[in-house]
This record gives structure tokens, C-alpha cells and sequence, in this order.
């Protein structure tokens, strides 16, 4: 790997295009050639992942919505697939509705550092092109791996949320990236999109801060379109906002470190396998990442708590992002209230655990149903529930070492009696170094726990057989990655929505 420090420099300087970070982001994804076998079978995993998800996710609001936005937006052919519709988009608008899908419930890949991110979010817009592009699968698959290299060294190396950033401007870069390698587009050109998606894609983390809404979903679907219409600007010749990131008035200068800013970005060699795909993993549960280890340590508990009702106080020791985003250190009053959004139960730690230490199990869809998180019992238990930052497991959450890097925490629960249990647990069950890591096998079986009662037998069979040759697949055969639904259920749902502009 190669260090590349990112500072910012006056105009005055001339920063030249080569030494800039967004250059050396385009370089990586144009010199993407010969891929690793271990990352591409990591990427068909992530493909199945995604689609799991979304089929999912179909019959939610925030998903119909934006899926009821794309098929406004029918395209002559060839277009791209939208999960639920038999219609045929223009690809900006199918990566909005795809993207929408994947995210909406919380549950698909993960990659946490420096920053936060969600790497299979660069999936559905590569895919979208891929389509109406006439790409192959091998095509695609160079793409992924393309784009999570990028996602994994920014978010590695540059920190967004402590100046209240919100995670997709990494993405965005990303998902540029992957589209210039998946249509081997010259360096310029993926500078260039580069540049403009990062520019426009710069948000705040009010998203993600107190009642949060179904904008959470969105988030991500919103900077891949945006990704792919900059990629159709720098392919006509249009520029950008340049040098995006070192410019003294660019991203570092206003949005992070100020005119102080230095960063270091570990980059791949020319010809260096693409390998950070392998660095990732995803959820067995649907909650923010941070939680996934929190339900295992509470399923592991429930007997050694005893009766709940003698539960006096419940601590979580962890880490300073834990505490501080999904925990009570954040000071949201919402993640304590039994009438908050899903999307704001998913990121409360307290209710999660709660949950998870009463059934001993968690469900995507009845842990957080609103009669569910109203159970009084519940409801007493969860207001006893605090988190505090233990500096150990600050450490062990950025400890460059992957052996010790961990994302859980230690609960301490005290007893009415006194009486104290305390148990820990590092890493998730199904992280690649923790009890039961996910396989193939892992990932087929979710795929088809998901889509039980959406997706038939034969047609579960037909998509995991799609995604398993997705190096060998022909153009025309992407459409297979969609697993076939009964798509007049799901219109009637959307027709039961309100209509908007389109």
C-alpha cells in the first residue's frame, strides 16, 4: 500500500491534478484489473446480501415511494431493473429505488474505522449501469471491487462524523470510482465525477440525530444518483469543483479539519490486488453495526440475568461511537421513546438490548414493531438501560491490528438484590473473526429466510443460481440478479400511496 497524506493548499500553489487526492481515488479504479479470487466471491456474497434486503423491504413505505419515483421514469431500452417492477428505468433513477431497498431495514454490510460506511451501497447504481450500459457480470464485478478499495481507504482514513458530516460524501467518491471501472472510463474523466459527486453529496448528520426519519434510507440512494449523473457530466467533458478535497475552500478547509488538515489515505500499488472488499462484513441482525455484538452478548445473558423484573440498572461499557451515536451519550431523548421511528430504535442501543435480553432472539420486522417496543415490561426495562464510554474499547474499536480490533462492550446488570452479572463480548457472532463468521452458506440462508413468502422456491433457486456465475453473465443476464416477485401485489401497494410530482 501507498501512503498518500492530504492536506490543504492555497490556490496560489497550483496543487497539480497528479498529486491530488481525487486523481490518485480515479487511478486506483481505472488500474482495477485482474481481480483476486477471494474478492470476487466476496462480492457475489454482497450481491446476494443486497437482494435479500430488498426484497425484504418491498411492501415499506420509504421503498415503494422511491420505487413509485423511478417507475415515473421509464426508459426505452435497454434502462435498468427496479426490485419489485417490471419496469425498465432510466439507471440514476433504479439505483435511487434499488438503493432506497437495500438500506431501508439496516441490515446488509458494514465497514467501520476512521468512519462510518456502508459498502454494499455502491452495489445498485454499479448494477443500474451495468445494465443499461450492456456490461456483463465480470464487468460489475470489477466495479464492486473497485469501489469498496475506495470506500475502505477513505473511511480508514478520514473521519466525517466528528465534524457532524454525514458518511455518503465517502460514498459518493466511491460509487464514481466504481462506475469508471466498470466502463473503463480514462483517469480524467473519474477525477473529474469524482470531484463533482463528492462536491455535491456533502451533508450533515442530522440524519442520524434524534427522531430520525426515512431519510436514513434514502441517504445513500441519494449520493449514488448523484454519483451516476456526475459520471454522465465527465463523460461529456463537463469539470468540477477542483482540487475537492485539499482546495482552500474544499472539503478539509470548511467541512473537516480546517486549513490544519492532514490525512493520511493508504491507497493499493499499481497492480496491487484489490483486496479491501475482504476487510468488510455484514449483519446477522437488522440494527446499526454497532449493535450486532450488543443482541449477541444479551442473548448469551438471558439466563444468567435471572427474572427481569429484579433488573436494577443495566451499564453497557463500550466505545466512544457507541456510546455516543446509538447510546444515551448522544443525549436524544428519542432513543428512550417507546413512540420513536423504527429508524430511530435501530440506532438506540438501550431499546435493542432490551429486546433482544426479553425474547432471546431478534427479528427484523417484530422487534420493532410498535406494540413491541410499547410493552410496559419492556418499557421499564429499557429506561434502565445506560451506556457509558469505557476508553479500552475506544482503543480496541480503532486498533490498527485486526486481531484486536473490536466493536462491542461489557454490560454490567445490577440486581434489586445487589446481586451483579456482567458479561462481554468483542466482536459479533457473524464477524469473519468472530463464533459463527458468514459463509456462502450464511449468506443463502438469509437470502432465503427474507424472501420467504416474497420470492417462490424456484425463483430463490433461479437468483442464487444468477449470482453464483455472475463472472460468467452475459449482459442480458443481470436481470437475474432481481429475484422475480409478484409484482401486482406490490403495485397495488404503491397504488395505495399519495402521488407526489411524478
Amino acid at each position: 500500500m501507498i501512503e498518500h497524506h492530504v492536506r490543504v493548499h492555497p490556490s496560489a500553489d497550483r496543487l497539480p491534478r497528479e498529486d491530488q487526492l481525487a486523481w490518485k481515488l480515479a487511478s486506483v479504479a481505472t488500474g482495477t484489473e485482474e481481480l483476486d479470487a477471494g474478492s470476487t466471491a466476496m462480492a457475489v456474497n454482497r450481491v446476494i446480501d443486497n437482494a435479500s434486503v430488498a426484497v425484504a423491504s418491498l411492501l415499506r413505505r420509504p421503498v415503494a415511494v422511491a420505487r413509485a419515483q423511478a417507475t415515473a421514469h421509464r426508459t426505452a431500452a435497454p434502462g435498468a431493473s427496479v426490485f419489485g417492477s417490471r419496469s425498465r428505468v432510466s439507471p440514476e433513477w433504479a439505483a435511487w429505488a434499488n438503493g432506497t431497498a437495500v438500506r431501508e431495514l439496516d441490515f446488509h454490510d458494514t465497514y467501520l474505522a476512521a468512519d462510518y460506511s456502508h459498502p454494499g451501497d455502491n452495489i445498485p447504481p454499479l448494477l443500474a449501469v451495468a445494465q443499461h450500459t450492456g456490461r456483463t457480470g465480470a464487468d460489475l464485478l470489477r466495479g464492486i471491487i473497485a469501489a469498496y478499495e475506495i470506500h475502505v481507504a477513505l473511511v480508514k482514513g478520514i473521519c466525517l462524523h466528528e465534524h457532524r458530516i454525514d458518511h455518503v460524501a465517502h460514498l459518493s467518491a466511491a460509487t464514481a470510482g466504481g462506475l469508471g471501472a466498470l466502463l473503463r472510463l480514462p483517469t480524467e474523466t473519474v477525477y473529474q465525477a469524482v470531484q463533482q459527486a463528492v462536491h455535491t453529496t456533502t451533508a450533515t448528520r442530522q440524519s442520524r440525530k434524534g427522531e430520525i426519519s426515512s431519510w436514513k434510507a434514502y441517504a445513500p440512494a441519494f449520493a449514488s444518483k448523484a454519483a451516476i449523473e456526475a459520471v454522465d457530466r465527465a463523460m461529456r467533458g463537463e469539470t468540477s469543483p477542483s482540487p475537492v478535497y485539499e482546495g482552500e475552500d474544499g472539503f478539509l478547509a470548511w467541512m473537516l479539519d480546517g486549513p490544519d488538515s492532514d490525512y493520511t489515505v493508504l491507497l493499493p500499488e499499481p497492480g496491487e490486488p484489490r483486496r479491501a472488499i475482504l476487510d468488510t462484513y455484514t449483519k446477522e441482525h437488522s440494527a446499526e453495526y454497532q449493535a450486532q455484538a450488543i443482541i449477541d452478548l444479551a442473548r448469551r445473558l438471558r439466563e444468567k440475568a435471572g427474572p427481569l423484573d429484579q433488573v436494577r440498572s443495566i451499564v453497557l461499557h463500550t466505545s466512544h461511537h457507541t456510546h455516543h451515536v446509538i447510546g444515551s451519550g448522544a443525549n436524544d431523548p428519542q432513543k428512550y421513546d417507546p413512540t420513536a421511528s423504527r429508524e430511530t430504535l435501530d440506532h438506540s442501543v438501550p431499546y435493542i438490548f432490551a429486546v433482544a435480553l426479553e425474547d432471546g432472539t431478534w427479528h427484523h420486522e417484530r422487534s420493532y414493531a410498535p406494540d413491541r417496543a410499547r410493552r410496559p415490561g419492556t418499557v421499564e426495562l429499557w429506561q434502565k438501560i445506560t451506556t457509558v464510554e469505557d476508553p479500552a474499547w475506544t482503543r480496541r474499536y480503532h486498533d490498527p491490528d485486526p486481531e484486536r480490533r473490536a466493536f462491542g462492550g461489557r454490560a454490567v446488570i445490577t440486581l434489586a438484590d445487589g446481586t451483579v452479572v456482567e458479561d462481554e463480548l468483542a466482536l459479533a457472532d457473524a464477524h469473519p473473526a468472530g463464533a459463527r463468521p458468514f459463509d456462502r452458506p450464511a449468506y443463502t440462508g438469509k437470502f432465503r429466510t427474507l424472501a420467504e413468502g416474497v420470492v417462490t422456491r424456484s425463483a430463490q433457486d433461479a437468483f442464487l443460481d444468477s449470482a453464483a456465475r455472475l463472472a460468467e453473465l452475459s449482459a442480458a443476464d443481470l436481470g437475474g440478479l432481481f429475484p422475480a416477485v409478484d409484482t401486482e401485489a406490490v403495485a397495488a401497494f404503491d397504488a395505495s400511496l399519495p402521488k407526489g410530482l411524478f
